[in-house]
């Protein structure tokens, strides 16, 4: 095990080293930096006018979180759907191979260096994470789990990356095929949820009756009769289980709730919670309004709290993020497959040295 472990960190550092020596990545990050650095400021002014109770901070501290998510599932692909075809294609690779180092060796090692690579911008916002945690008093359970959840995902996106690179073949091609797994993970699951409880509408009756005489007090003596009416709804409720893929609703979903004083969601995250949360309410098929019932006006329920919502509704960022990490672990698994030695079979057209 050690002298696997001594492979795969030969392997991480010559990788870390190639990525350091260029100029671009520096100035990438100087541009996140800057990024992050303009979106607190202006959060902080915009939010602390509402008055919440931890001065905007939550919403500043998911907010830096969601940022890194995104620009870390843009970049993780250009940075590791190359990784292994694209040193078959410069001719490195088959030197590599015929070293001590094994495939399994060669694969976690170039996983890890796209996962370190992508974790550097989380690394770059922990001063403005820091600031918004001391100043809005976050709970250590939020700051905990949202920074876990955050690094699975990106390196959930640096082994599709790098597991693609080593089945297919073309540098470009499996760069675009890693953009399209995340895009079908972050926009198809929506588009699927969407689509889905549009096309798959159910047949609602709402049965209303309204006051037409008063008497001194106010109170209706006399009602119309009962008029019913049909209409379709959507059932979004059906396919709420298309989001438990999407990352930004495991991010979401998994981190721990925390209220304001009005029993509403505080940050980014609770919002987005209670927004899929919702989802999986099914509609009222039989609802209505009766102005009259013995003589009294019907009083209307109150609406379920943000809080009740969320306890009373199924999580499912577990399921979600196993996914993930099947579907990252399945494709390691096939580059490394495909690029062990002796190779059975190569691809027309495959680089050797």
């Amino acid at each position: 095990m050690k002298a696997f472990f001594s492979g795969v960190g030969v392997i991480l550092s010559l990788e870390l080293r190639q990525r350091v020596r260029t100029t671009s990545w520096y100035i990438l990050l100087a541009v996140f930096v800057g990024l992050i650095f303009m979106v607190t400021v202006l959060l902080s002014f915009a939010l602390s006018g509402f008055g919440s109770d931890d001065n905007g901070a939550g919403g500043i501290f998911s907010t830096i979180i969601y940022f890194v998510l995104l620009l870390g599932t843009l970049v993780a692909p250009a940075l590791s759907g190359n990784a292994i075809n694209g040193d078959r294609d410069a001719g490195t690779l088959a030197t590599t191979q015929v070293t001590l180092i094994t495939t399994g060796q060669l694969i976690v090692g170039k996983f890890l260096s796209a996962w370190v690579t992508a974790l550097a911008f989380l690394a770059a916002a922990i001063p403005f994470l820091v600031y918004s945690a001391l100043v809005g008093q976050l709970r250590a359970s939020t700051i905990l789990v949202s920074i876990v959840i955050l690094a699975l995902e990106l390196g959930v996106v640096a082994a599709v990356g790098v597991g693609l690179s080593g089945l297919l073949s073309r540098p470009l091609f499996s760069i675009v095929v890693t953009y399209l797994v995340v895009a079908a993970l972050s926009v198809g699951t929506l588009i699927a949820f969407g689509l889905g409880g549009l096309a798959l509408q159910t047949t609602a009756t709402r049965t209303s009756s309204y006051a037409l005489e008063y008497d001194s007090a106010g109170a209706p003596t006399a009602c119309s009769a009962p008029e019913s009416y049909e209409y379709q709804t959507p059932r979004f409720d059906l396919f709420w289980g298309a989001l438990a893929s999407n990352p930004y609703v495991i991010l979401a979903d998994a981190v721990p709730t925390t209220y304001d004083t009005n029993g509403q969601p505080t940050d980014l995250f609770g919002y987005f919670k209670l927004g899929t949360r919702m989802a999986q309410t099914a509609p009222d098929l039989e609802g209505g309004y009766n102005e009259c019932v013995v003589g009294e006006r019907e009083q209307y329920p109150d609406s379920p709290s943000a809080r009740e919502v969320i306890d009373s509704t199924t999580p499912s960022w577990a399921v979600g993020l196993a996914v993930h990490l099947a579907l990252a672990g399945g494709l390691l698994a096939g580059a490394w497959s495909r690029t062990k030695t002796p190779a059975a079979q190569l691809s027309r057209g495959s680089r050797i040295a």
